[in-house]
Order: structure tokens, then sequence, then C-alpha cells
């Protein structure tokens, strides 16, 4: 309360002590009096009454402190400031009148309050609000420097509005502090729906004379809206948060939208007001068409300067002329170098052309990892076609689907007996090289000349929800592109060694083939096993003195484990992180010893339809600390967007469907109209042909890309993208099968290492669990054979009619009960007895010595710890080709015995 002259300070201690003295906590109050040493208008002296202001009150003190802060020039400002369960705003109006004019009563006072304030029981941190969690304790104020006229409705019924365009799905909960309603003298806590704890508070005060009020030095909630009505009815705003709750600028955008929603609500007739016009105010929360544009221009990238998109052959030729002694491929089958390998594949290519190869044309590589399959596939592409990779290692029934599906005229196999359909001719590279030797080399198949760069270059399948694959048309130009945007800032170049780790069928393989050839790099042939022993891989890597490490996050936790106790440096200097969500607390072991000083590791999202990146964001200490999400911002070229339903932008730091845009959006699906049109669409918004991911994630307002995991019924699972119901469409077509259901589930304690997929199955007729699963594996490849399958009654459903996984019992992980004999492990402290308890402690569950590893929910991470487990017990090393050939306790045992 601005007074025109100083009181004297004594006269108001008196009558402080009159008005406080009937509370045995406030009998002894004193009066803070101080000279400011300013003019009472000087910007100092406003400061100075702001902050004596909102100065919290001492924990356990007695809830209210009353300064006199007196002006050079003469007048005074009596600041009171209490706790809400001592004086309420009237009773503080009341408190002032009674120190200043002694005629007036002073108020009832409330009992001070706990030590421990109760704020934080009604605390929820909101997940959209993108706070600082090492600023936990620390709040910020903002003052909106707007004037609008809205009403009080108006204004608390804004909120909710717009809070559900933050918490899509939620039923959002708000808080409400009306001062001017109390009319008793203290206050109590905020009113909240019962139950609730919410995220956003609402507090109304109106503006009087002579007053400067403050509703609160903490803010009330973790976002606090406090709206003050002007003499002139005008409301002014300020937003109060904590800053490990909400981000300043998140904090602002969110308490513009519920004005300008509020003066939209204001405006409507009151015939869109009543009950049935909630669908019609919703549309008042949506984002202004600036703000919207706003979003969008945050996650788009523009493409780098001077880049011209060409076929994928043609920058390996110029890469080949450019330095053709240099090798460009070394492996267990050999070493080739870029001069070499551009002969070979352009002698394979004339014989491609010989067998139909063309544009418009597919030829299926389905080889092991080599020296063949490079030079193949970049035969087909400078014969005009496109290549479908298949990997050796599906079922037969899958590669036959896989070949009809794609309609491939031509495949190329290393081994005999490829599951080809009618009219399709299957061959072989040294076929390709014979029937080469008779074509003439001026025949038009070589140099680039049968192709363009938006000509498909390869197809790859990926899980489709209906039960059958589906085949993503890839054009030249994308990989190009992709090239163009990562090459500079990863300084890619002749002097790499990358390794090609992944399965052909994974488009992980073609960053790592194409990234590192299209570079001047020398690729390095990871042979199938050794990619799934991490101690053999290590030893690979600083054997080679690989430089360009790509791997999906599970892959690379094994790596971590073998690197940890191995000898010998490694000249890793770049690690890319991709395939799947990354747990940053993992890279901790790599960082104490490969310092990111040394070694940069990036994270990076990305989808088989947008070209296999599209962000990136390299990990350093502050991510681990913070357990970030974020994937990083788009690549130069690309665009990211987070939508609602309807394909609107959502404000920065709400969740939604991630929308991808820009140079990697692939063509379509190959022979699903349907499903491409569905998926592939045009932005109305201006973006251009846009990919819906089906990915959920937020937006920060500097473009960072928070990935929050699937909307539908996809999964990924250690790399890989797995849809469940192709899964359950697989099981359903098991004779006996009446329903089905297929969930993902964590490992032990949550461990991502021993996640799996279960299946339930409810049974028309006699079936054995271990004959279904068995029949899965003839169809499905081996990542997406549920680990165990159990029989059930019946399916919980929700009311939704969807299963509800909450309901289903615990998996069935024991073969037991398909009527095999349940062996007792061994007596005594032998080998077999120290595996069965590392086998137990390490999947969680209990353990026969012929139950399978892998019926056990067991996988390849897995492995390597149990192997690691038992060189610390001092058994011999095993190998996950050990494991695969001897799953059981008792057949491990065997062939440890048998060495």
């Amino acid at each position: 309360m601005r007074l025109p002259s100083a009181p004297r300070a004594d006269e108001l201690q008196a009558r402080l002590t009159r008005a406080t003295g009937c509370r045995p906590a406030l009998k002894n109050l004193r009066l803070w009096a101080e000279p400011v040493g300013l003019p009472s208008g000087d910007p100092g002296a406003l400061r100075r009454r702001a902050a004596e202001s909102r100065r919290a009150l001492a924990p356990g003190g007695p809830g209210l402190r009353a300064v006199l802060l007196a002006y050079d020039d003469g007048p005074a400002d009596l600041v009171l400031v209490a706790h809400r369960a001592v004086l309420g705003r009237e009773g503080l109006a009341r408190l002032a009148s009674a120190l200043t004019a002694p005629d007036v009563a002073p108020p009832a006072v409330g009992e001070p309050p706990a030590a421990r304030e109760a704020r934080t029981a009604t605390r929820r941190l909101p997940a959209w609000g993108l706070g600082d969690p090492g600023l936990a304790g620390a709040h910020a104020a903002v003052a909106l420097n707007v004037k609008a006229r809205a009403s009080d409705e108006d204004l608390l019924a804004a909120v909710p509005l717009v809070l559900a365009r933050y918490e899509e799905g939620e039923r959002p909960g708000t808080g409400v502090v009306r001062e001017e309603e109390k009319e008793e003298e203290y206050g109590g806590p905020p009113d909240f729906p019962d139950g609730e704890r919410p995220s956003v508070g609402t507090v109304l005060t109106r503006a009087r004379p002579g007053q400067v009020y403050e509703p609160c030095a903490a803010p009330l909630f973790p976002l606090t809206l406090w709206w003050e009505r002007g003499e002139d009815g005008t409301v002014c705003g300020e937003c109060r948060f904590d800053e490990d709750a909400v981000a300043s600028e998140i904090a602002v955008r969110f308490a513009l939208q519920v004005l300008r929603t509020a003066e939209r609500l204001g405006s409507r007739s009151p015939g869109t007001r009543g009950a049935d016009g909630a669908a019609t105010a919703a549309g008042a929360a949506g984002m202004t068409a600036e703000e919207a544009a706003e979003v969008l221009a945050a996650g788009a990238a523009p493409a780098p300067a001077g880049h011209t998109p060409v076929t994928i052959h043609a920058a390996f030729e110029a890469v080949a002329a450019a330095q053709p002694e240099a090798v460009a491929y070394s492996g267990p089958d050999g070493t080739l170098g870029y001069a070499e390998l551009d002969r070979r594949a352009e002698h394979r290519a004339r014989a491609l052309h010989r067998l139909g190869a063309g544009p418009g044309t597919l030829v299926g590589v389905c080889l092991e990892r080599g020296a063949d399959p490079v030079t193949v596939m970049l035969a087909v592409l400078k014969s005009g076609a496109a290549y479908v990779p298949m990997d050796v290692r599906h079922p037969r029934e899958r590669l036959r689907d896989t070949a009809e599906d794609s309609g491939v005229t031509v495949v190329v196999a290393g081994a005999a007996g490829f599951p080809a359909p009618d009219g399709t001719r299957v061959t072989s590279p040294e076929e390709l090289d014979r029937m080469g030797d008779g074509c003439p080399a001026d025949d038009g198949t070589g140099s680039g000349r049968r192709a363009a760069p938006e000509d498909p270059a390869y197809v790859i399948f990926t899980s489709g929800s209906t039960g059958r694959p589906k085949g993503v048309v890839v054009p030249h130009r994308n990989v190009s592109a992709l090239l163009a945007a990562t090459r500079h800032d990863m300084r890619l170049g002749p002097g790499d060694v990358w390794t090609w780790f992944h399965s052909g069928a994974f488009d992980f393989s073609v960053w790592e083939i194409w990234g590192c050839l299209l570079t001047g790099g020398r690729l390095v042939g990871v042979p199938y096993w050794v990619s799934r022993e991490a101690g053999e891989f290590r030893e690979l890597l600083a054997a080679e003195r690989v430089t360009v490490l790509s791997q999906t996050p599970s892959a690379f936790a094994q790596l971590i484990e073998a690197d940890r106790g191995a000898a010998g440096d490694l000249a890793v200097r770049l690690v890319v992180l991709g395939g799947e969500p990354l747990d940053v607390r993992v890279l901790k072991d790599w960082f104490d010893r490969h310092p990111p000083a040394h070694c940069r590791v990036v994270n990076m999202f990305g989808i088989t339809e947008t070209t296999v990146h599209v962000t990136a964001r390299t990990v350093t200490a502050r991510e681990m600390v913070r357990r970030s999400r974020s994937v990083g911002k788009a690549l130069p070229g690309w665009s990211v967007s987070v939508r609602d339903a309807e394909g609107r932008p959502v404000p920065f730091g709400a969740a939604g469907e991630i929308w991808v845009g820009g140079a990697g959006v692939a063509l379509h699906y190959l022979g699903r109209p349907g499903l491409t049109a569905e998926r592939f669409v045009e932005d109305p918004f201006g973006g251009g042909r846009m990919y819906r991911s089906g990915d959920r994630g937020r937006l920060h307002p500097d473009g960072g890309l928070d990935h929050l995991g699937r909307m539908d019924n996809q999964v990924q699972l250690r790399g890989f993208r797995i849809e469940l119901d192709e899964i359950r469409a697989r099981l359903l077509e098991h004779p006996a099968v009446r329903a089905a259901g297929v969930v993902m589930a964590a490992g032990p304690d949550g461990d991502p290492a021993g996640a799996r997929l279960d299946a339930y199955v409810v049974l028309g007729a006699p079936a054995s669990p271990s004959g279904i699963r068995g029949r899965l594996g003839r169809t499905l490849p081996d990542y997406m054979v549920p680990s165990t399958v159990t029989v059930v009654e019946e399916l919980p459903l929700t009311v939704n009619g969807k299963v509800d996984t909450a309901r289903l019992p615990p998996p069935s992980l024991r073969t037991a009960d398909d009527g095999t004999a349940e062996a007792a492990a061994p007596g005594g402290e032998g080998p077999a007895h120290v595996i069965l308890n590392i086998w137990r402690r390490v999947l969680g569950t209990a353990v026969t010595a012929d139950d399978d590893f892998f019926e056990l929910g067991g996988n390849s991470l897995l492995a390597v710890r149990i192997s690691a487990a038992m060189r610390d017990a001092g058994l011999p090393s095993v190998g996950l080709r050990e494991f695969y050939l001897n799953p059981t306790v008792r057949g491990l045992e065997a062939a440890m015995t048998a060495r």
C-alpha cells in the first residue's frame, strides 16, 4: 500500500502488535522499517518494492511479514506478505487499513502454516512443459504485457480448452483461486477438483487504487496464470511457473493462447455457449496461423546449398574415378578396390540386362554379407532396375512371399533352393559373371544412363499390420540427399572405415553401405556370427581400425559390455545410433573409456519410409543427466512436425503424431495404393508431400524432437519395427487358434535387454504352444517369433474391444506344460548347477536343465550377459553360436565338456 508520507515506525509497530497479538505465534511480530535511499518513482525503488513483495516467507516462521519502505522524497510503501492460511487478500487489506487508520478493526488471523507446505501434494509436472529437471525448487514470473477484454468465466473456460490441446486423451484438471469471492479473513489451499493434481491453475484478482497486490511468492500450481482486472474492465496477465516443470517459452505461449481463446469465447453468440456448444467452443482453442507457421518452421531444416540429386551408381562412379586404387571393401571373402568393384558391377549389370533387368523392374538380392551383395546391388542399379534385399536367414515362406509380393523377375541368391514363385528366375553371382563375359561392353547398361535420380533404387519390406510385409519404394535422390545432409557435419570422407553390420533387408544397411562407398571410405564386411558375438565384433573393430560405427542401441549395449574389460584401443570416432529408442544412461561406461571429445555419439531417429534417418542429436553428459528422450533436429532438407488427429500442428511441447517431410520421403508402398494414400499425404499447410509416421513425439521451440514411442500396435524390439498385428494374423492362420493377442513385455525390473514378445491364444482344438510357436517360425523371422505362447480360455477385452493387456495372466515361460519332462538340475556344485543359477538370475524366472533358453525369453543381449557371468564364475566362455546350437543348460554343459 502506497502511503503519502512515512509514518513513525514505533506507532506502526504498536498497531501491528495490537492487531496480531491474539495469536501466540504472532505476539512478537516485528515491523521492519527500511530506508530505501531513492525517490519513490525511481526504477530502483520500484524494483526494491517488487522484490520485497515477492520474497518468500521463512519456512516455519509466523506466516506474516510487515515491512515499511521509506523513500527520500517522503512517500513510503507498506508491504504485507502472508501465508494464505494466515490471511487472504481481504485480510491483508484490512490489516493494512488497521495499521494506517486506527479506527479500522483488525482482521481475524488464521493459524500459521506447518513447516512443510501442502502445495507439493497437489503438484503435477506437465510433460508438455519442457521444464529443466535441474532447476527443481526454482520458479519465475513473466508479465504478458497485453490488455484484453474477457470475462472471468471465459478466462476459466479457456484453460481446459487449451490444455486439451496439450494433454490429448487426458482429462485436464485445473485449479482456481478467486481472490475477490473469499469472504473469510484467511484463505487456505487453492480450489481444485477432488482427486486431481492440477498442472495449471488460474488466479483472478481486481486492481484497487493505492494497492499493488501479489497473489503468490511461489507459483500456486506448476503453471499459474494470474489475471488482474483493471478499473476499466480489461485484464492484464502474468504467468508464474516452476522452472523444473515449465519452460519460459512454453509458459508464455500457453498463457497467450488462453487469453486469446477467452476473447474468442466472449465474441461468440450466447447460443454457442450452451451445454451442446462444447465442440464449437473447442475450435476456439486452436493456434493462430502465425503460431502454426512458427511451429512448422521450427521443425524444418533447409537443404544443403548447391546439392544436385544424382543416382547412387553415378555418385559411386565419381568416387571410383577419383580414387580408383583405394580399398572400397574388405572382409573374410577378400578385398576390392573402387575401380575393381566398379568393373565387376558393370560386368554383372550387363548380365542382369540380358535377364530383363532395366527401368521399372525389380531384382531380388538374397546373399550373405560380403563383396558379392555389394557388387550385385550396384549392378542392379547400373542396369536401371531397383534391388529388393532379402535376408538369407528369413524363413522360406517369408522369402517366397517377399519375392511374390514384389514381383521380381530375377533373384540373385548364393545358395541353391531359393523358394522362388513361378516365373521368377534364380541366378547366382557366379552365373552373372559367366553371362557377363558374353555381353558387349557398349550395350548401354553402364555409366548411369539407364536410371534417373527420381527412379526407384531399392524396395525394403517392413512388418505389416495385415499379416503380410509391405514394400517401401525409395528413389535414388533420397540417398544422395541423405549423404548431402550428413557428410559435412559428420566429416565423412576417404579416411573413414565403416562396418557393414546389419542385414541388407534392414534399412540401416543402406546408410552403412552407401554412406561409406559414396564418401570414399572402406567398408568392412562383418560376418553374421561375428555381428552376434560382441567380443569378436569388438576385436574386429580394433583390428580393422574402424572409425564409423552404426548400431542399434540394443546391439551397442552388448558392445559396451564387451568393451568394458577389453585390451587394446579403438579408433572409433563416430557412433551412429538408430532403429529404436535410446536410453542415454547406457552410454556412461562407453564415455568413461571413450570420452565425447574423442568419440562422438549421435542419436538419430528414422524410418524406412523416410530413408533411414530423419533427425540427429549429439549425446552429451547433459543429455545423460537429464535422461533426455530427444532425437534432435531435422536433417538439412528434412522436416518434422507434430500433428493432431486432423493433421493440424500442435503447440510446442504438446504430444502428437510425428509427420516427416522433405527430401527423404519415399515414393509409395509397392502395390498398396490404399495404404499409400493413408500414410503418404499432401500437407494442408503447404509443406509438400508428407509421411505420417505413426510415432508419437513432441517438438521443442528450437526444433528439437522428443520421441515418445508408437501410437498404434507397432513396437520396436532390438532395432526391428514390428507390427504386432502381423504376428497375430499369422497366429490366426493356425487351424486350432480361435483368437490371439500379442504383447511386448519388458525384462525383469524394466531391463530393455530382457524385452520379449508374448503371445496369448484361445484354442478351438488341441494344440501345443511349442507346435504353434514352431509353425510361426516357418513364416516369421526369428525376431518376430514370440518367446512364449500361453493358452487362455478367453482374451480379456477393454470397453473398446481391444485386448486388455493389464488383465492378461503371466506368460507361460516354461515348456513343461507341453508334456515335456521337467528334468531336475543335477545336484552338487558342478557346472550345470552354476549355469542354472546364472540363467535364473539373468532371465528372472525358474529354469530347469532342459528348458530352452529362447523359449524362456532369452535373446542375444541376455546371452552376452550370461556368457560374461559364466566367465566371472570361472567357467569357459560361451558364444552365441553355442547358445543357438545348445539352448538348454544340459546341452550347454555337454558342449563345454566335449571341448
